[in-house]
């Protein structure tokens, strides 16, 4: 089995900052890409960022500046460094893998539980 757990999130002021990190454990072979999607109340969960683990990153354009999107392959951990944050970043954050975990096997896509992320005054 395979357990994706998110820390971080929390309460903070608009301009404020926050990290979330984001653990994998389990039997795991390898990981490909690790990644950041989010879900505002009443809206679709989205791409946020996502990082291979060649190290090439891609960010929603919402967030491209304030945060940034890394990984310690040795730990298969993944963070994001959340600056200058407004209320719209107000969402609960999921952590997103996709692994191997053997491997000839195939690639599996994870998800952590949700992390709460409110920007507010």
């Amino acid at each position: 089995q395979v357990q994706l757990v998110e820390s971080g999130g929390g309460l903070v002021q608009p301009g404020g900052s926050l990290r979330l990190s984001c653990t994998a454990s389990g039997s795991i072979f390898s990981i490909y890409a690790m990644g950041w999607y989010r879900q505002a109340p009443g809206k679709q969960r989205e791409l946020v960022a996502g990082i291979t683990s060649g190290g090439s990153i891609n960010y929603a354009d919402s967030v491209k500046g304030r945060f940034t999107i890394s990984r310690d392959n040795a730990k298969n951990t993944v963070y994001l460094q959340m600056n200058s944050l407004k209320s719209e970043d107000t969402a609960v954050y999921y952590c997103n893998a996709n692994l191997k975990r053997l491997a000839a096997g195939p690639n599996y896509t994870y998800w952590g539980q949700g992390t709460q992320v409110t920007v507010s005054l």
